[in-house]
């Protein structure tokens, strides 16, 4: 992924958007305090230059890194996170699912309060870096992973009751990676445009 971000710093790759998942690990945004990695001999453990702190990527969760020259589009920290946000949500709406996005907390989070208990669990998480305005590093959305496995980390630092982790298949919702990566294909372009070829 770096060695694509300065292949397009030198002007000799495109724009792209890779899909993956990963096996289970966890990984450390430059923001991560070491308190928050529980279980640290539960699975391998890889320090980021992304933004944010401790998160899990594994089996069932599809990452998606992006990699777009703002330069081209438009320079705008603030407004490349909102349009991520917004992909994630309408990629989520696609199979019935309502995404909210919070002020005070990063990432995609689905309402699942009942009279007196106030709930809320996060679907999909951001974490991206830049470098001379090249976008790298992205979203990872919770299709069918293993939620315990969030259990050897406080996730991107919160540790609240009322706060914890959700996937699609979690919801009722029995869709596949395919499934997934196809609503993420059909939201991409009204949201960033298309990839830039030249």
């Amino acid at each position: 992924m770096e060695g694509h971000v300065d292949a397009m710093l030198a002007g000799s790759a495109r724009e792209r958007v890779w899909l993956l998942e990963h096996p289970p690990l966890y990984t450390a945004g430059i923001s991560a305090k070491q308190s928050d990695l529980k279980q640290p001999e539960r699975f391998p453990v890889y320090a980021t230059r992304r933004g944010g702190q401790y998160t899990y990527h594994g089996p069932g969760q599809r990452i998606a890194y992006i990699m777009l020259d703002l330069n081209k589009r438009h320079k705008d920290v603030r407004r490349f996170v909102q349009d991520l946000e917004a992909w994630i949500v309408n990629c989520l709406d696609i199979f019935g699912v309502h995404g909210e996005i919070r002020d005070n907390r990063v990432g995609v989070w689905v309402d699942r309060s009942k009279p007196g208990h106030p709930q809320e669990d996060k679907i999909a998480a951001i974490g991206i870096r830049l470098r001379r305005w090249v976008t790298f590093h992205g979203i990872a959305i919770n299709v069918e992973p293993d939620l315990s496995h969030f259990e050897g980390i406080i996730p991107c630092g919160i540790e609240e009751p009322q706060f914890g982790v959700t996937s699609l298949v979690d919801l009722g919702r029995p869709v596949t990676m395919g499934d997934v990566d196809g609503a993420l294909a059909e939201s991409f372009a009204s949201i960033f445009g298309p990839i830039n070829h030249q």
